[in-house]
């Protein structure tokens, strides 16, 4: 059962974010201007992409040449939507979007050995659930400013860490890509804070600048890449040293080997130490807790299921 977060006034603003006027002005709005346009005669005129407004051109806004501003756009629309909300701080949950939830059969299976590995990994999607308990928790206590779960909106570890927010009436965010292939937004992420990118490059930006703690779960080419970036951007001192926790001490001594980056010189001998390897969720809380001194919580009360 999809547990959503309250929408009350006192959680999420009634009116949509925005559409505010935050200064009154004698001057007619942009969105009152593109209501008369589409009114204007039928002329050859008016019929011609020259006429449109630049802004409310579709062709012209999708344009190579106006890639710079779109990159602005997605950039600044989850930005402002974020301050609205009074969003401070995150807590960011990568991994699979392959991980069934347990019980659940492994759609993304390509054959018996895929399965077989998917079924038993369905574990991280109870552990990364539990994780997003906990710091959702924490976030209740600072009035859902800060340490607010994020993830990219997707299935598998990420349903897993919207749903665990969900679970204890926690707001979550999510970070969606359009893909190829068609992918919505799973049903726990609180749909006021839902957002699509089209630039992987702005996304990423949103995931990391208010990030707390990062936790990483056992994930295929866009786990590992996430990983990779937040470790490059910690080490070379362009981001602040937050925890960041890899579940699943099996699965990642079998995929990386960064003792052997250190022994080879490619990294410094204590660049394996930007990370933190645990198997459950109490651990990996427990890392973010001692790093930033945070109370210790009960266990949470969830609503069901």
């Amino acid at each position: 059962m999809v547990i959503p977060f309250d929408n009350t006034p006192s959680r999420l603003n009634e009116e949509p974010v925005l559409a505010k006027r935050r200064h009154p002005t004698s001057l007619r709005t942009s969105s009152e201007d593109v209501a008369v346009s589409l009114k204007a005669p039928d002329t050859p005129q008016t019929r011609s992409a020259a006429y449109r407004l630049a802004f409310a051109d579709d062709e012209f806004m999708t344009s190579e040449d106006t890639r710079g501003i779109r990159f602005q756009l997605e950039y600044l629309k989850t930005e402002f939507r974020l301050r609205e909300h009074g969003i401070n701080s995150t807590v960011v949950l990568f991994g699979g979007a392959r991980i069934p939830e347990p019980g659940k059969p492994a759609w993304a299976a390509k054959n018996e050995v895929q399965k077989k590995n998917l079924e038993a990994a369905s574990r991280y999607y109870e552990e990364a659930r539990q994780f997003a308990h906990l710091a959702s928790q924490t976030s209740a206590s600072m009035d859902y400013k800060d340490y607010v779960v994020v993830t990219g909106g997707g299935p598998g570890v990420m349903e897993a860490g919207n749903r665990g927010a969900a679970d204890v009436g926690a707001p979550s965010i999510g970070l969606n890509i359009v893909l190829p292939h068609e992918q919505a937004p799973n049903l726990y992420v609180t749909p006021d804070l839902s957002f699509n990118f089209h630039y992987f490059a702005t996304r990423k930006i949103h995931f990391l600048m208010r990030a707390k703690a990062v936790a990483v779960f056992p994930g295929g080419f866009g786990t590992l890449d996430e990983f990779f970036e937040t470790l490059t951007l910690i080490q070379t001192g362009r981001m602040d040293k937050v925890p960041v926790i890899l579940f699943g001490k099996d699965f990642w001594t079998k995929v990386i080997n960064l003792d052997a980056l250190a022994e080879a010189g490619t990294i410094s001998p204590t660049d394996p130490d930007l990370f933190t390897v645990v198997d459950t969720a109490e651990e990996g809380w427990d890392c973010v807790r001692k790093f930033y001194n945070l109370p210790e919580m009960g266990a949470p009360v969830l609503r069901g299921d």
